[in-house]
């Protein structure tokens, strides 16, 4: 081995110290840190490097740091490559960890730390006075069917991250939005088995008035908070009428659309529309008013048996995004001209406030 700052004992060092320099000249840049790896030119010593100084310079729009230097005086190993090699990377992990540092100053950091799902959805159900308490923990247990489902969990780990984020929450009037369980991330039967206890083990709440239009505002707002993002955001909206409190229901569904977010429905319709606030024509209300975004659609619930069956073919195609069946009600641009009233439930209710149908 030669001394430091002496002679080299191999002839074809010099060649390999050139290769090297070779490698790590000029400026390489990752985010905000620059490398510069300075080297005496080689001259007729035996040894054709004396000193390598690498200068790393991190700099921030926000001044918290002026420089950093790293300083190597003595001479670098003798004629091996892998050795190089391994200073080459730990001189690239230096850069990484000061970026690092450099765009978490500027708050950016936690974005890129995001953890990456195919789905992040938001199942909304409804949980107004009009649903008896039988319907309610049918639709309660249909979810928790679902999720505890081999295919549903082939399905969520079927996909480019193999997992989803899943939120459930219960709605009614404007103030009602109960959020039953909180954003989880699914990459397996286990996390899907998980989450089906837990909704199993809730109470189920009960409230007045029935606004979709809230449910919608509310739920949106829920993706500000997932700490994920997801190749797809999605709302999967259930209920037994249509919006009868809070603001109308087709500004808070465009507005969501228009951030590419899709709402599906599951309209259940298990009574006859003999009732004052009740429609017969629920599925078209849903898919002219509620439903929207590039392949949302909705499937409408008319018997008991048919919960579980619905919700779990719904949560088939929201996580494998594949088409539904072209039986099924879509939503296709604009209601066609004669569709459903989309204030039907607010004409309803004021109705029953002046005094009742006459």
């Amino acid at each position: 081995m030669g001394r430091a700052g002496g002679d080299m004992q191999e002839p074809g060092d010099a060649h390999n110290y050139a290769r090297v320099l070779n490698a790590l000249s000029g400026k390489h840049t990752l985010a905000a840190c620059t490398t510069r790896v300075e080297g005496k030119a080689l001259t007729n010593q035996r040894n054709p490097v004396d000193k390598c100084l690498a200068l790393f310079v991190v700099e921030s729009n926000l001044r918290r740091w002026e420089s950093a230097n790293l300083s190597f005086q003595r001479p670098l190993p003798h004629a091996r490559l892998p050795d190089m090699t391994r200073l080459l990377l730990k001189v690239l992990q230096f850069c990484l960890v000061a970026g690092l540092l450099f765009w978490q100053g500027l708050g950016i950091a936690p974005a890129l730390a995001q953890t990456q799902v195919d789905l992040e959805l938001v199942i909304a159900v409804d949980v107004s006075l009009s649903m008896d308490l039988d319907e309610q923990r049918l639709q309660r247990d249909g979810y928790v069917a679902a999720f505890r489902d081999p295919e549903v969990h082939k399905a969520i780990t079927s996909g480019a991250f193999g997992s989803i984020a899943v939120t459930y929450l219960e709605w009614a009037g404007p103030p009602i939005q109960q959020v039953v369980v909180p954003w989880t991330v699914i990459d397996g039967p286990q996390g899907a088995q998980a989450l089906a206890d837990r909704l199993e083990s809730v109470p189920i709440s009960r409230a007045r008035m029935t606004s979709i239009s809230s449910a919608l505002d509310f739920s949106g707002g829920l993706f500000d908070t997932s700490g994920v993002k997801g190749i797809r955001r999605v709302i999967d909206i259930s209920g037994d009428g249509p919006n009868n409190a809070g603001r109308p229901v087709t500004p808070a569904r465009d507005e969501l659309v228009a951030k590419g977010i899709v709402i599906n429905g599951l309209p259940i319709m298990l009574k006859l529309a003999s009732g004052y606030f009740d429609i017969a024509d629920l599925d078209r209300y849903y898919a002219d008013c509620v439903i929207g975004g590039t392949g949302s659609f909705m499937i409408p619930i008319k018997e008991r048996r048919e919960f579980k069956t619905a919700t779990r073919r719904k949560l088939l195609l929201e996580i494998s995004s594949l088409e539904p069946p072209a039986r099924l009600i879509r939503v296709q641009g604009q209601p066609p001209e004669g569709g459903s009233d989309c204030f039907i439930g607010e004409r309803q209710w004021r109705r029953y406030l002046e005094g009742g149908p006459n």
